[in-house]
């Protein structure tokens, strides 16, 4: 009979292949239950409330910012309806489209994400890739790749969201996309592209990109309807919509914006430029950090002290309102003859009224007699008797 202790030590080998297993099983067990988790309650009510279903297409927006993302839904009458907005609690970089591999820029633009983009096995607890480098990216030689919205709040290119909102995401695209959506937009801005906004960014280098980024929200804004996105001669181009009022809408809506930040700039709004350490984060993830409430890895937290710092270019400068002239109705009233304001003068003021009748002060016949008008020399009329006859006149005037 083999003593126990040798046969503990021969399962030990075997023990420990069982215990990796196990834990390997619960991983992934733990891993496919937070993918498969359901739409949570107060948001699929907000969805439902909006005229949407859990199963109806998605589109998000990102706003860097602000630090915040929007979920859209469309409606049962085929336009996208606002649903909820998500705090960002992590991304990186500066204001402006990503370029370059390591360039830890969160990107700008208009991305496309399909079904094989979601990953359930992220080591950010869940992740989609939002589509980066898409066309115009390439057009322009941009690298990288990986850029991600994601768990935790550590960020080096991605939007960090947490485990919960990632979760929630996740799940909302999930049901999309079982809902028969192939792939869903990703709309990338640096901030709300409001008339104000592009005024206050008019001197910065990118401007130029965030001109056409700006005409693909208006659209959008305007009709509800996700923009057709193409790219030609290294810029990006919408496609018009099939539905000429809508697209009436759509060009209206850019037309009436572009002339807005004329508007702002002509009225002299400052122009400003927003640096940053290294990408920023939402108040209510920093409140909560400040209160002590764990919410994971946080990426450079140090930089964060010197994130949003505003660098006016151009002062701002208001124009003083136009003088319109007073209606003779209300002046009249005012100051005229009996009037209670009659009495205050301006010093060295006369009022028409109190003015005596102009009379002539220069000396006509001292005037004319330095060159007599070539036309009277004409006429046979000599300077003595010209000098006479204009005498006479002043007399009698």
């Amino acid at each position: 009979m083999r003593p126990l202790s040798r046969i503990s030590l021969s399962l030990r080998p075997l023990l420990r292949l069982l215990a990796v297993t196990l834990c390997l099983g619960g991983a992934a067990r733990a891993q496919a239950d937070k993918a498969s988790a359901p739409i949570p309650a107060p948001t699929l009510a907000l969805i439902k409330a909006k005229g949407s279903s859990a199963e109806a297409p998605i589109l998000i927006r990102a706003y860097k910012k602000e630090s915040e993302i929007e979920l859209w839904k469309r409606a049962g009458n085929g336009r996208f309806v606002f649903v909820k907005t998500y705090p960002i609690c992590r991304w990186s970089g500066q204001l402006g489209p990503k370029t370059k591999n390591g360039d830890r820029q969160t990107p700008e633009g208009f991305y496309t994400v399909a079904k094989s983009q979601m990953n359930p096995n992220s080591h950010y607890y869940l992740s989609f890739d939002v589509g980066y480098p898409n066309a115009f990216d390439k057009a322009h030689g941009y690298t990288g790749s990986a850029v991600m919205v994601h768990g935790i709040c550590s960020s080096m290119g991605c939007f960090a969201m947490t485990d919960a909102v990632a979760g929630e995401l996740f799940a909302v695209a999930r049901e999309a996309f079982a809902g028969g959506q192939t792939a869903f937009q990703f709309q990338s801005f640096p901030f709300r592209m409001t008339a104000a906004n592009m005024a206050r960014y008019r001197s910065d280098t990118n401007i130029a990109f965030w001109r056409q980024l700006k005409e693909g929200s208006d659209r959008f804004e305007a009709t509800g309807q996700e923009p057709v996105v193409a790219v030609a001669a290294g810029r990006y181009a919408f496609a018009p919509l099939k539905d000429k009022d809508q697209e009436a809408l759509a060009s209206a809506r850019v037309k009436e914006e572009a002339a807005h930040v004329a508007h702002l700039v002509e009225d002299g709004a400052a122009a400003i430029r927003t640096t940053y350490s290294d990408g920023g984060q939402h108040p209510f993830w920093a409140a909560l950090i400040n209160r002590g409430v764990p919410v994971g890895e946080v990426s450079r937290p140090e930089a964060l002290a010197y994130a949003g710092q505003e660098v006016v270019l151009i002062p701002a400068r208001r124009k003083p309102p136009p003088i319109l002239p007073l209606p003779e109705a209300v002046w009249s009233v005012a100051i005229g003859p009996g009037a209670p304001l009659s009495s205050i003068r301006t010093l060295g003021f006369v009022p028409p009224q109190d003015r005596p009748p102009a009379r002539i002060s220069f000396d006509l016949v001292t005037g004319f007699s330095a060159g007599l008008p070539q036309l009277a020399l004409d006429d046979g009329l000599s300077a003595p008797t010209f000098r006479r006859v204009t005498a006479d006149a002043v007399a009698q005037w």
